[in-house]
């Protein structure tokens, strides 16, 4: 059987031959390490002929020189802003939505807080001092003024016209806790004068008219209190601020223990226990326009909440 002739290598220029010399230099392909010189040409035609492609010299030397100066490297281009630009504008279907979604967001954030927030804390800053240099002084005024038409007592309108004054340099410095306290005193003192009622012992069937105790810092003497409420015309029971001697801490409450001789105390148990109704059960009064109790039995100047 008759083989068939290979067919004839294509024939390459020079100048091609000298570039895939300096390309096979530069990969080692077929070369043992550090073959250099005449060594390195014999190698280098004989890898060639193998593929039917004789090395003319001027090939040869021109090859293994543009190995050694780099001739035919194309280094990678520094890329600067104009590939940036490019590569991003061929990408954007990948990073345009999220970037976008983003920006949104961005612009919203920003809309809402420099046309929503912003003017919503500045009118509250604004409110927040109209209150603190007119409402509030007004409020203090209309309180004070309030308080010197009621009043029957000479005391009540100089300690109104005092917490006015504390208030007002309070709301002026921009202390707003203060002013608020200031006008909290003023309304229960206003409140206080408003206040018209009976101070009666508590007359129940499960109620101990009275009540003693020891001191808390005197464990020899004793304390004797009468059970009281205030009763107003209505006949309602009111519950009233009241601060303990023992605890110094003051509670409303609807009922207390008023702190008494010892010989009323026994007297009111005595009237208790005769037909378990209390017959001269009245302890004071407070009139309108006045802000203490008025008193019709001797009392020690004592309060108690709780026993």
């Amino acid at each position: 059987m008759t083989m068939p002739e290979a067919a004839p290598a294509a024939s390459l220029s020079d100048e091609m031959l000298v570039m895939d010399v300096a390309n096979t230099l530069r990969r080692g392909v077929d070369l043992p390490p550090g073959v250099t010189g005449d060594t390195l040409a014999q190698r280098l035609r004989a890898i060639y002929l193998q593929v039917g492609i004789e090395l003319p010299d001027t090939v040869l030397a021109d090859g293994i020189a543009a190995a050694a100066d780099g001739r035919f490297l194309y280094p990678r281009d520094r890329r600067g802003p104009g590939h940036a630009i490019a590569l991003a504008y061929v990408t954007r279907a990948k990073w345009g939505p999220p970037v976008f979604a983003f920006l949104l967001a961005l612009a919203v954030g920003l809309g809402a807080y420099f046309f929503g927030y912003r003017p919503y804390r500045a009118s509250q800053v604004e409110q927040s001092r109209l209150e603190l240099t007119q409402a509030l002084p007004a409020q203090m005024d209309a309180l004070y003024q309030t308080i010197f038409t009621e009043t029957k007592v000479q005391s009540a309108a100089a300690d109104a016209d005092a917490l006015r004054s504390a208030g007002k340099d309070a709301a002026t410095r921009g202390d707003r806790t203060a002013a608020e306290r200031a006008i909290a005193d003023l309304t229960a003192l206003r409140d206080t004068l408003e206040q018209a009622y009976t101070l009666r012992v508590v007359d129940q069937p499960d109620v101990k008219p009275g009540f003693w105790t020891f001191p808390p810092n005197n464990s020899e003497a004793t304390n004797y209190y009468v059970v009281v409420e205030a009763v107003d015309a209505g006949g309602h029971v009111l519950s009233l601020p009241i601060t303990s001697e023992e605890t110094g801490q003051t509670k409303t409450v609807a009922r207390w223990g008023v702190r008494v001789p010892q010989s009323i105390y026994e007297a009111v148990m005595s009237d208790k226990q005769d037909d378990n109704v209390i017959q001269h059960g009245l302890v004071g009064f407070k009139q309108f326009g006045f802000t203490d109790v008025d008193y019709v039995i001797p009392v020690l100047g004592g309060a108690v909440t709780q026993w």
